[in-house]
Order: structure tokens, then sequence, then C-alpha cells
């Protein structure tokens, strides 16, 4: 039987650097042969998904063992004490309803959220009152929406015209990468990417950029692609102007 339900914390630690799912690493000090370890599973989570942390080579002759939040045994930060020969689980103050502690001393959280980012202690007891202690990170990433691809001109003229592609999406600690005709975008000399990504310059465009073009956003737990957008490129000839080559067109003389 699971302990009742408490207020959820509403504390929240900066991921340093990991945005938004999970990622496990463990420190630990050793007294057994086999070191105690940690597994997340799975490695890399969405906002709202279940995540496991997975204890392995848990030792032997044991007590009770316990969970905090945070990167020290604190029992303000207590998520919940398992009392083993009494079958016992007791709720500590930052309790929410969503954990569940497993025999083989395993966290279980149930649909988590950007508040559960942070650091993970479990403590670990036997019978003559020895104890480990191991931390870990905890980060979730908030599953990424479809982004949409804008242009500066969608109908533009070769050798004269400049055309700035942006990739429009309110996400953030993403990637973002760029489709010709459903292809990966092979960047040429006449082509210049910002700083994050964002926004891709052809200058000059050529009559080879006419077509479709897509961008896509990806963090760790999903990636999707925006709808196409489909760039139009005419020449100087079809715009009654000059044509490189041949100058203008009141100088052409007849053949015959």
């Amino acid at each position: 039987m699971e302990p009742p339900s408490a207020p959820p914390h509403r504390g929240h630690i900066p991921c340093q650097g990991l945005l938004l799912a999970v990622s496990l690493s463990t420190f630990w000090n050793t007294l057994t042969t086999a070191q105690l370890t940690i597994e997340s599973v799975p490695t890399n989570a969405a906002e709202g998904k279940d995540v496991l942390l997975l204890v392995h080579n848990l030792p032997g002759n044991l007590a009770a063992y316990g969970w905090y939040k945070g990167d020290r045994v604190d029992p303000d930060q207590q998520i919940a004490l398992h009392v083993i020969e009494r079958l016992e689980i007791i709720p500590g103050p930052l309790y929410s309803g969503r954990e569940r502690m497993y025999p083989n001393g395993s966290l279980l959280l149930r649909k988590v959220t950007q508040e559960d980012t942070g650091y993970y202690t479990l403590q670990v007891i036997n019978k003559n009152f020895h104890s480990e202690v191991g931390t870990g990170q905890l980060c979730i990433y908030k599953p990424v929406a479809q982004p949409s691809i804008q242009a500066s001109n969608i109908t533009v003229t070769e050798q004269k015209d400049v055309v700035v592609l942006t990739c429009l999406t309110n996400d953030t600690g993403i990637s973002i990468q760029r489709f010709f005709y459903n292809q990966s975008l092979r960047l040429t000399e006449r082509m210049k990417l910002s700083h994050e990504n964002h926004t891709l310059t052809i200058d000059p465009i050529t009559r080879e950029d006419a077509g479709d073009y897509q961008c896509k956003v990806s963090n760790p737990v999903n990636s999707i692609k925006s709808d196409f957008i489909t760039l139009a490129v005419s020449s100087l000839v079809e715009k009654g102007g000059l044509h490189p080559l041949l100058g203008s067109e009141d100088s052409l003389c007849p053949l015959f």
C-alpha cells in the first residue's frame, strides 16, 4: 500500500545546461565489492512521462533505505523512507503522491514535471548501521512543438534578390536542422546561418535555390519538422530585364 498524498514540492533547481529530460550520473562511496549504481529508465524522459531510478547491486542485510531531493541526506528534503523489517514506507516532507518505492531500492516518479529537475540522493542503511549514499542529477525535457518556416520573400529574381528563411519556434535548448526537398540542406558559399541557426540567408539567389524548404527542431526526447515553404526563382530574362550575356533586347540583331 502506498502512503497518502501530500502537497507537491514547488522548488526548482537549474539543470546546469541540461534542459527538461532525464540525465542521471551517480557518485558513490562503496562499501561492497559490487558497486551500487542507479540507472535512469528511460535515459531521456519527456515531461509528463514516468521515470524509474533503477538501483543495481543493492547490498544485503539492509535495515532501511530512503530517498531525498537534493545532493545530501537532509530530513527536511526526504521523499520517503522504507523500513524493511516492518514492510513500512514512511512518507517524508517532499512526498507528493507520485512516487513509488520498490523492494530493490528503486524509485518510480510518475508524470514528471520541470519541478522534478534537480539532484536526488539515496541512502541505504544496513543492520550494523553502516550506510552508503549516492547522488544523481535528474533533468526533464519538455517535448518540442512543431516549428514554422518563414521567408522574407517567396517569389524572387536570380542574381538580384536576397532571401532570409527563418525557423520560428518558442522552444529553447534545441537543435535546428534545415531540409531542401526533404533532404538535409547542403550549405553553399552563398548561404549563411545565424549564431543560433534560426535564420538562413541566401545571397544572392540562383535558380538552383528554387524548391521546397523545411526546418526541424529537436531535443533529446523528440523532434518535429515544419510544413513546407516553396521558393520560386525567376531569371532576369523572364522579368524583361537584361540577360547577363546578351545585353538589352534592342541590341539583338535578327538572323535574317
